[in-house]
């Protein structure tokens, strides 16, 4: 017998969404949840920098089996924290977590049918065995962020700081701080940092587009004073929900307009150029950043942080040199250049011996992988909030256990058609995607091996339509059979 029915590699935000279902929708299964750090949270626990926040509202990047009781839709890691270890021991999912252990490598043995676990302990290493592997590590490597050379930046005299290791205790009070970055975090940390730097100065090679968004939901608000709290929050989740997709489209149908506006709003609320909001792809090309109650937008105006757009030259002494020549001083240098993508918690994974390399397989349906049995990976939307897919994908493992258990199969593999045109799972032109390519699975021109970024559609595909659909293979030891639901 397996050590388990159900290995979860990783005790963070999906981490727990999975373990919280699978307790509650199948509690007679063995299920263990391997944690290599020493504590709940994943990326909420790891990033320390100030302002750290998300850019999903709460009601989405919740549960819909918890509501979100916080005041604020946009919140702070703190809170987002709280919310995870929260449900960990609402939900009594804590007991089912070793903490300090690591995946090294999971094979799948094909004559035993399980997979072998290779996991550094505190003690050393041990091997677990489980029926089904489901990967909720995320896609980025924990041990370290994107940081390229900079010339002469071993000249700098002040500290250099990444924002994934930020130094406890740094003080940037009366500081001048450069902040090298226009994604997500450096949006975060700029206008953070200027409510006590002297002065924050934001280097972008090019611009991104900023939309501002009110942190509490006041038409939110309004509901749940009207209607029950689970009533209030599902009525919430899925107006959210569909304000997104319809967002998002527009941004599909008309680029070239909704890049323009957003560039203007944002240059109108900050008293900037348009041009320094106006970024040279289409929004939803890389991930919207957000500015919860225009907060950068008001540092700007305010004059306590300014945007540069422009190449580095390098490192000076007393600040960063731009190839216009300017020099901007800086007393404190932050490099919130990215991070660098590693699926599966940089874990070696093989099939009975042979490696497992995520780019030779395609994705089926954003949940598993195209010869792979009975191991699935938790990959949120990349326009909407994380938790979203990576729910519908924990209750989609939930319905092909079920229906393996119904039809007495040991083994699910989907296999996918020789035609198939492929391109890249993950459909953005990011910096930290482009580094990864030839690491990332691909995708396919047609379902279920087209992943989409829609929920709508993943919710009848995940939810409603059958579990064996002719691509996936149900199999015993000794026969491969395929039926429909």
């Amino acid at each position: 017998m397996p050590d388990a029915d159900v290995i979860i590699v990783g005790a963070g935000l999906s981490g727990i969404c999975a373990a919280s279902l699978l307790s509650a929708k199948r509690p007679a299964d063995r299920v263990i949840v391997l944690e290599a750090r020493d504590a709940i949270g994943g990326t909420w626990d790891l990033f320390r920098y100030p302002g750290i926040r998300s850019d999903s509202d709460m009601h989405t990047l919740g549960y819909s089996f918890r509501p979100w009781r916080g005041q604020k839709a946009i919140t702070d890691g703190g809170s987002i924290l709280s919310y995870i270890r929260d449900t960990a021991r609402e939900q009594d999912v804590e007991r089912l977590i070793r903490f300090g252990h690591r995946l090294l490598a999971a094979n799948w043995d094909g004559v035993a049918q399980h997979w072998a676990l290779r996991v550094q302990t505190p003690e050393g290493q041990i091997t677990l065995t489980t029926r089904f592997l489901l990967g909720c590590t995320g896609y980025y490597d924990y041990e370290a962020g994107y940081q390229p050379d900079f010339a002469g930046q071993e000249d700098f005299a002040g500290p250099l700081v990444h924002p994934q290791h930020w130094p406890e205790g740094l003080d940037w009070h009366g500081k001048r701080i450069a902040v090298i970055g226009s994604g997500a975090t450096a949006i975060t940390l700029v206008p953070e940092l200027a409510r006590k730097a002297a002065h924050v100065s934001m280097i972008q090679r090019i611009p991104s587009y900023v939309a501002g968004m009110p942190a509490r939901d006041r038409l939110g608000d309004r509901v749940k004073r009207i209607l029950p709290e689970r009533a209030a929050y599902a009525a919430i989740r899925w107006k959210n929900i569909l304000l997104g997709m319809g967002t998002y489209q527009a941004t599909q149908l008309w680029p070239g307009f909704i890049g323009r506006l957003l560039a203007r709003k944002a240059a109108e609320r900050s008293g900037t150029d348009p041009a320094d909001f106006h970024a040279p792809y289409g929004p939803w090309e890389q991930r919207l950043c957000l500015a919860p109650d225009g907060d950068l937008f008001d540092a700007l105006r305010t004059g306590r942080a300014s945007i540069t757009t422009g190449q580095i030259a390098g490192f000076a002494p007393d600040g960063v040199r731009m190839e216009s020549g300017d020099l901007i001083r800086a007393d404190v240098i932050v490099v919130a250049t990215g991070l660098r993508m590693r699926l599966g918690g940089g874990a070696a994974l093989s099939l009975d011996g042979a490696v497992l390399r995520f780019a030779d397989h395609v994705s089926y349906k954003g949940a598993m992988l195209s010869g792979v049995p009975n191991f699935a990976q938790m990959f949120g939307y990349t326009n909407a909030s994380w938790t979203l897919k990576c729910e519908l994908i924990a209750r989609w493992v939930i319905r092909l256990l079920n229906r393996m258990e119904a039809v007495g199969a040991t083994v699910a593999t989907p296999v996918s058609p020789q035609d198939l045109k492929l391109r890249s799972a993950v459909p953005l032109s990011s910096g930290y995607v482009q580094r990864a390519h030839g690491s990332l699975p691909m995708q396919g021109d047609r379902g279920p091996w087209r992943v989409h970024q829609n929920y709508l559609r993943d919710v009848y595909a995940f939810r409603y339509a059958p579990v064996d659909d002719g691509a996936m293979v149900l199999s015993t030891m000794d026969q491969s059979f395929s039926t429909r639901a």
